[in-house]
C-alpha cells in the first residue's frame, strides 16, 4: 500500500525514512504539538513551501530546466483567490471560479513561455522567464482596480474556515476547535495529495523521459522523444502545481499582494530549500522547507536568546545580535552546501548505498 502511495519511490534510507515520518506527523499534529498562532502560520507556510518546492524541482531537478517565472504562476494562484473572492463574496463558488480561472491562465501563460521560449538555451531562457516574472509583478502592482495595487486585497472566505467559526466552544487537547484548524488541515490533505502526484508523476514514463533530457537531450531527440514537447508539457505542470500552491496561501492569509506572492525574494527562497534538500527527489522539498522555514521564522528568537545569555560579553552578544540574522542564516546555508552537495535527501540516499 506505501509502496502504490509513493509510486514505487520509496526513501531508501532508514535516516530519510524516519525524517520524513518525523515531517508528516509533525505537520499532521502540529496544532496540537506546538500550540499557538505564530507556530500555525509556520507550519501552514511549511505545507505552502513543499508543494511550491516540489513544483519548481519537477522543472529544475528532473527536467533541467532553470526558470526564475515560477513565483509568477504562484502569484496567479493567489491573485486568482483574491480578486474572485473580492468580486463574488465570501463563497466557495468563488474559490471554484477562482482557482479554475487561475490554472487556466497558468496553462495558457505556461504553453506560451514554452512555446517560444523552451527553445533557447540555458541562461537565455532563465533570463527571458525573469524578464516576464518582472513584467508581471510590475503589472499586478498598477492595476490596482483589480489587484488591489501595492495595498493588495484582503478578502473574506467561507465562514466554515473563518477563525471566527467554532464546532464547539470547549477546547481538544488546549486546541480551539475553529474554522482556523480546519481550514489547516484542508492544506495539510492538498499538500500530501498534490506531494503524491508529483510523486506518480515523475516516477511515470513520462518522468522517466524528462530525466532522460536532463541527462542529454540530444541523445533523448536522437532516439526519437520530442524533446521541446516533453520540456513544455513539464513547465505546464510544474506551473499548474505552483499555481495551487499560491491557492493554498491566499485561502490561509485571507490577503494577498506583490510581496506576498510574487516577490523575487520568494523565488529565491525556492532556489535555496531545493538545493538544501536535494534537486530531483521530491523528498527534498519536504526535507529542505522544513529547515528552512523553521530557520526563517525562529531563527531571530534563537539568536536573541543567544544575545541575552552572553550579554557580558560585548563582541560576543554583537555577533549574536537578532539583526544579523540573515547573516548566520547565509552561513547554514553555506555549511549546508558544503557536507550536503547532493542535498540533504541526495547524501542520505548515497550513503544507504555504500
Amino acid at each position: 500500500m506505501i509502496r502504490r502511495l509513493l509510486s514505487n519511490d520509496l526513501p531508501r534510507s532508514r535516516v530519510l525514512a524516519v525524517l520524513l515520518l518525523a515531517v508528516l506527523l509533525g505537520l499532521a499534529f502540529a496544532p496540537f504539538i506546538f500550540p499557538g498562532v505564530k507556530a500555525l502560520n509556520v507550519a501552514a507556510k511549511i505545507l505552502v513551501f513543499i508543494v511550491l518546492v516540489a513544483s519548481f524541482d519537477l522543472l529544475l531537478g528532473y527536467t533541467g530546466i532553470v526558470s526564475f517565472a515560477h513565483t509568477m504562476f504562484f502569484g496567479i494562484g493567489a491573485y486568482g483567490i483574491a480578486i474572485a473572492a473580492t468580486r463574488m463574496g465570501p463563497g466557495w463558488d468563488a474559490i471554484l471560479v477562482g482557482l479554475l480561472c487561475s490554472l487556466v491562465v497558468s496553462m495558457l501563460l505556461a504553453l506560451a513561455i514554452g512555446l517560444f521560449s523552451l527553445r533557447v538555451r540555458a541562461i537565455f531562457f532563465a533570463m527571458i522567464t525573469l524578464a516576464v516574472a518582472s513584467a508581471f509583478q510590475t503589472l499586478a502592482s498598477q492595476l490596482s482596480e483589480f489587484t488591489g495595487g501595492e495595498d493588495g486585497l484582503t478578502f473574506k472566505l467561507p465562514e466554515l474556515i473563518s477563525p471566527s467559526f467554532e464546532f464547539s466552544e470547549e477546547p481538544f487537547f488546549g486546541v480551539s476547535l475553529d474554522g482556523r484548524l480546519l481550514c489547516y488541515y484542508l492544506l495539510f490533505v492538498v499538500a500530501v495529495v498534490l506531494v503524491l502526484a508529483l510523486l506518480r508523476i515523475v516516477n511515470s514514463p513520462f518522468g522517466r523521459v524528462l530525466q532522460a533530457i536532463r541527462e542529454n537531450e540530444f541523445r533523448a531527440e536522437a532516439i526519437g522523444y520530442r524533446v521541446v514537447v516533453y520540456r513544455t508539457l513539464s513547465a505546464v505542470l510544474s506551473a499548474l502545481f505552483a499555481t495551487l500552491a499560491g491557492a493554498m496561501l491566499a485561502i490561509w492569509l485571507r490577503y494577498n499582494g506583490p510581496d506576498t506572492s510574487l516577490s523575487f525574494e520568494i523565488m529565491i527562497d525556492v532556489l535555496l530549500i531545493v538545493v538544501i534538500g536535494g534537486m530531483g527527489t521530491i523528498y527534498g522539498a519536504a526535507i529542505g522547507a522544513v529547515l528552512f522555514v523553521v530557520a526563517q521564522s525562529y531563527l531571530q528568537d534563537l539568536l536573541r536568546l543567544g544575545n541575552e545569555a552572553v550579554s557580558g560579553l560585548p563582541w560576543l552578544a554583537a555577533l549574536l545580535s537578532p539583526d544579523r540574522w540573515l547573516l548566520w542564516l547565509g552561513l547554514l546555508f553555506v555549511l549546508s552546501v558544503y557536507y550536503f552537495p547532493t542535498g540533504i535527501v541526495g547524501k542520505l540516499r548515497a550513503r544507504a548505498l555504500r
